[in-house]
């Protein structure tokens, strides 16, 4: 009798709790400062939250930079020719694995946020606290200047609290709430352009697509850029049908 009931236990639970996921490994495509493809699997880094890549802060001498673009160029070249290993815990709601992953041994996470190119995520996990201490303590990476948390960022509004070591100039506010999608891709890799049509809906338009010519990067009309098919269709973008 419990050998017929067990395997009835089995189906109905949760895929997380039914079977323990294999670890993921092999070399990685960074394409965030916290979401990989390794194969054809999508792995966003557990525990830590990076800046998105048409986020932007503000350095030492009150200029603005790309942030986020800069999390993920460091992280990719932290990481170039080096062998990943993750263990997956769940999956998002976009289909990406949330692992821990560590790179020749190296908890890259870890690395992350001791380098100051991405927070501890601690609504989630308070595992990597003491690392942005010590990262905010030596104005690393994003804490050379000002910027906003990428979780407030994502729904930012103008009380969005400005973090960092420097003293925000007064425009700041202005400066962080806006978003590098602007005529000019983040960079040469990140030419997909995504726009809100009438019915709200968001679409991407490939350089090969019939109106990406006539699709203007203005932030006030919502466009952006997206840097591959598979992150235009995890913020919920479809493809245009020309």
């Amino acid at each position: 009798m419990i050998r017929k009931i067990l395997p009835a236990i089995v189906l109905f639970l949760p895929p997380s709790l039914a079977t323990a996921a294999a670890d993921i490994t092999g070399l990685a495509k960074v394409r965030e400062g916290d979401t990989v493809v390794i194969g054809t699997t999508r792995i966003r880094l557990g525990g830590i939250d990076a800046p998105s890549l048409d986020q932007l802060c503000i350095n030492p001498q009150s200029e603005k930079w790309t942030c986020g673009v800069s999390a993920r160029d460091e992280l990719a070249k932290h990481v170039e020719g080096k062998s990943w290993t993750c263990h997956p815990r769940q999956t998002d709601r976009r289909g990406r694995q949330i692992a821990r992953c560590e790179v020749d041994g190296e908890d890259i996470q870890k690395w992350l946020v001791r380098s100051g190119w991405a927070l501890a995520y601690k609504q989630v996990s308070h595992d990597y606290e003491a690392d942005e201490a010590a990262a905010r303590e030596d104005k690393a990476g994003m804490w050379q200047g000002a910027f906003i948390a990428p979780w407030d960022w994502r729904v930012r509004n103008k009380k969005t609290t400005i973090l960092g070591a420097a003293k925000p100039p007064e425009d700041a506010n202005a400066t962080l709430l806006a978003s590098a999608s602007g005529p000019v891709a983040p960079s040469p890799e990140c030419n997909i352009k995504g726009n809100v049509n009438r019915s709200g809906e968001c679409i991407y338009h490939k350089p090969t697509s019939r109106w990406y010519s006539q699709i203007k990067m203005q932030i006030a009309k919502g466009t952006r850029w997206f840097c591959s098919v598979d992150e235009a269709e995890a913020a919920g973008c479809r493809e245009t049908k020309r």
